[in-house]
C-alpha cells in the first residue's frame, strides 16, 4: 500500500501526515508513505485542494484534516 500526502509543507499538512503515520502504527499498516510537495506533482494526481490523502493513487480525502477514525475506516475498507 501506498500512502501520499499531498500539500505544500503549511501546518494542516503536518498534522494530516502526523494522522497517517499514527494510524498506520495503530493498525500495524506496511504501507509506503510519502509527502508529495511540489505543486506542479500533486496537481498531476488530480488533487486540487490540500491538505489530501492518496492511497495506491486514488484521492480518499482533498482539502481538510482526516480524523483518525475517518483514515481507519477508509484504510480498512
Amino acid at each position: 500500500m501506498k500512502i501520499q500526502i499531498a500539500g505544500p509543507g503549511c501546518g494542516r499538512c503536518q498534522t494530516t501526515e502526523k494522522v497517517v503515520k499514527e494510524v498506520c502504527r495503530d493498525l500495524n499498516l506496511k504501507a509506503e508513505i510519502e509527502h508529495v510537495y511540489d505543486i506542479r506533482e500533486y496537481s498531476k494526481m488530480g488533487v486540487r485542494l490540500t491538505p489530501a490523502v492518496l492511497v495506491d493513487g486514488n484521492i480518499i480525502f482533498s482539502g481538510r484534516v482526516p480524523t483518525a477514525d475517518e483514515l481507519k475506516k477508509a484504510l480498512l475498507k
